[in-house]
């Protein structure tokens, strides 16, 4: 989507413009440097508290009541870290040079990635917003091609940068209302990624479990693979902080979409809930993943979330 200049320049966006010049600035710091500022953006956040915490904590008590208080509790403050390292990922990719680190990640079931798209019909690559979402995937971009479904932004900068950085990467950047554009890019024989992990209320999604909780799962993942009649293969990634290595792995979703799509919706998501578990820190908690509810189930996100549909219709 192109953002007239004029949007980009106005004075209400020049403090975020002040921003983007730190961020161009950091990402000439060395990897381990701009991690080590990452996590200390990280750890400020979660101190700070406010809505994203909140979230977050509720996500966690939700999928992981296994776990004590003081773990959860721990594995909110780690989330944090993590998303503020996953912030100077991004901001590298964007605006940085990946060269450098080309050789750090590793791919586990390349292959499957490969045999699939010999088929010829395009590769429908099913990912999920694990942190490390963009670094991985322009490290990957520079071995394999591939095209990326994205959400727009409200805010003209940010909406700017987004698009921006992605095209340095990937063949086609596709906003996410215009799928008839990714089903012929898969048609024609491209890869395209599509996040099959967002919330985009009832309309456009089935309720299926995730961690056991009810989740609206959309439906436009089986629908784009009919569209393309492409095979559909399940995406994870993560960063090993020690070794300062990323890691990205690939999963044939046979016999996909069956035609069921609760039972899609239920299949897609018991591999994300196994892949998060594998690294449960490196995944989008602070993101409302549980906003739409059954008839009858209130929202996780407590009262201040009424408070603010409240003031919404006023």
């Amino acid at each position: 989507m192109a953002v007239p200049a004029s949007h980009l320049a106005a004075p209400r966006h020049w403090p975020l413009w002040v921003g983007v010049g730190l961020a161009w600035l950091a990402c000439r710091l060395p990897v381990a440097w701009q991690a080590s500022v990452g996590c200390g953006l990280g750890r400020l956040a979660w101190r700070a508290g406010g809505r994203r915490r909140r979230i977050a904590e509720a996500n966690i008590d939700l999928c992981f009541p296994e776990l004590s208080e003081r773990e959860r509790a721990g594995l909110v403050r780690r989330t944090f870290e993590a998303c503020g390292i996953g912030l100077m990922e991004t901001v590298q990719a964007w605006l940085g040079r990946i060269d450098a680190v080309a050789d750090r990640l590793e791919c586990h079931g390349l292959d499957v990635l490969v045999e699939a798209r010999a088929e010829g019909r395009g590769v429908l690559l099913a990912g999920a917003h694990f942190l490390t979402l963009d670094f991985t995937g322009a490290l990957l971009a520079a071995r394999v091609p591939f095209d990326v479904v994205y959400r727009g932004h409200r805010n003209p900068v940010i909406e700017w940068l987004m698009v921006r950085g992605r095209r340095r990467h990937y063949g086609t950047v596709i906003e996410r209302h215009d799928l008839r554009r990714a089903a012929r890019r898969l048609r024609d024989g491209h890869i395209v990624w599509y996040a099959a992990d967002q919330d985009y209320g009832r309309r456009h999604s089935v309720f299926a479990p995730l961690f056991g909780v009810p989740a609206a799962t959309v439906v436009a993942t089986a629908r784009l693979a009919r569209m393309g009649g492409s095979p559909v293969v399940f995406y994870s990634h993560f960063r090993d902080e020690e070794t300062r290595t990323w890691s990205v792995r690939f999963q044939r979703v046979d016999a996909f979409p069956s035609g069921d799509d609760e039972a899609d919706a239920a299949r897609l998501n018991g591999m994300l809930e196994a892949e998060i578990r594998r690294h449960p820190e490196q995944y989008l908690w602070p993101h409302r993943r549980f906003k739409t509810r059954p008839d009858g189930i209130e929202s996780p996100y407590g009262s201040w979330a009424r408070r603010r549909k409240r003031r919404r219709r006023s």
